[in-house]
């Protein structure tokens, strides 16, 4: 705080010097100055004038003499007076206009601050700044919901503020008040889902479950509850459930959304895991199955498809409910996928396709590229990224190939 009013009170002085310095420099002198010079320049033409009536016949002698006298006379005043207010600077109303505005214009400026502004957004500036400035913040909010108990704007503000501060009893207590004040906002029970969930240890199951479903009893196509749905689903191993809502949340988003293909993966995910419980395939064939997005024609010549096998040799160094990625990246450039798919060994042999719908980022998709690699790797960590004693094969390949033959036949190293 210290160090911005220092700054302050130097960039006033910066200012000042703008302002008043220019004031203060300029003088009745200057203005003297102008006017003797003006004045002599007219004697001085008197005086020629005088001469030439003289020569000219114009005047007598008697009468030239006069005129010179008169003249002198007036210089002589002239000087005078000059060398009286020569030295009289505080007549000057530029300097008195330049002390006003040096004294005025800084005071002005704090009292103005002081109302408008906010002084303690700077307190974010010392050792721990930022948290006492949050908790500013927080405090200011606390003492608002206080006075105004039933401002509903005021209760959100500060449940999410809590939240964000992972001061998850307090979100909960505060989201508690707030569903109370207004209990048909789907969002809302969303939100106090999510926080006593993270207060009940990262765990959606029991209450948490029961706010998500009265969210989407509001509000059936709210995205967040849909996906957060989702994951108490999987917890409890519902996994047509899973499959149901995340579905849902897939025909809800755009195209462009960045966490599209996530979503597919996760939905992927679930019914690979249904496909495995006792009567897991029957249910998994009652379920609608994922609608492919629509890609423009540039994307749609640029998949690739192929078949995925793994290698005899290799058979007992997996168990089938490993995890597989078939993935591909750019053969120059940066090592990021460019399309990501995910099966598991119980699947193997199987086909794939490779598209842009199935980029992690828009802007690095295969119909960018001409040249990848594709590769199809049992992952032990259920990560993409490749780790020792993960088996793994792949191919270099352009970008539109059709029938690639794939085989895991190698221990990454």
């Amino acid at each position: 705080m210290t160090t911005f009013w220092i700054i302050g009170a130097l960039l006033m002085v910066v200012a000042m010097l703008f302002v008043a310095l220019p004031l203060w420099r300029s003088s009745v002198k200057s203005n003297d100055v102008l006017r003797d010079a003006a004045n002599l320049e007219i004697l001085r033409d008197q005086s020629a004038e005088l001469e030439a009536d003289l020569r000219n016949g114009l005047l007598t002698q008697e009468a030239y003499e006069q005129g010179k006298l008169e003249l002198q006379k007036r210089l002589v005043d002239e000087v005078k007076v000059t060398s009286q207010s020569g030295g009289v600077v505080s007549s000057n109303p530029a300097k008195r206009l330049a002390i006003i505005l040096a004294l005025v214009l800084p005071i002005f400026s704090v009292l103005l601050y002081l109302k408008v502004g906010n002084p303690n957004a700077m307190l974010i500036g010392g050792h721990g700044g930022a948290a006492m400035n949050m908790d500013v913040m927080v405090e200011e909010l606390e003492k608002k919901v206080a006075q105004q108990p039933d401002n509903p704007n005021n209760v959100v503000l500060l449940a999410r503020t809590y939240a964000g501060l992972k001061r998850y009893p307090d979100a909960v207590r505060a989201y508690q008040k707030l569903v109370e004040l207004v209990p048909n906002e789907a969002q809302v029970w969303t939100e106090y889902a999510e926080a006593l969930g993270m207060q009940n240890g990262r765990t959606l199951k029991g209450e948490p479950t029961k706010l998500l479903d009265k969210a989407l009893e509001l509000d059936s196509n709210n995205l967040w509850a849909l996906g957060l749905a989702g994951t108490a689903a999987m917890e409890r191993e519902d996994y047509v459930m899973a499959v149901t809502y995340w579905q849902k949340l897939l025909s809800l988003l755009p195209p462009d959304n960045p966490d599209i293909q996530s979503v597919r993966n996760d939905v992927q995910h679930a019914r690979d895991l249904l496909a495995q419980q006792p009567g897991g395939k029957e249910k998994l064939a009652k379920l609608p199955a994922v609608k492919a997005p629509e890609l423009p024609a540039n994307a749609a010549a640029a998949a690739i498809t192929g078949k995925v096998s793994l290698s005899p040799a290799l058979a007992g160094k997996v168990a089938p409910t490993d995890v597989v990625f078939i993935l591909a990246r750019a053969a120059q450039g940066p090592k990021m996928p460019l399309a990501v798919m995910r099966k598991q060994v119980s699947e193997l042999p199987f086909e794939f396709k490779l598209d842009d719908s199935m980029a992690m980022q828009q802007q690095m998709k295969l119909s960018n590229f001409d040249q990848v690699v594709v590769v199809a790797r049992v992952s032990k960590s259920g990560t993409p990224m490749a780790q020792p004693g993960d088996l793994e094969g792949k191919v270099n390949a352009k970008t539109g190939s059709k029938d690639l033959e794939i085989t895991i036949d190698t221990v990454v190293q």
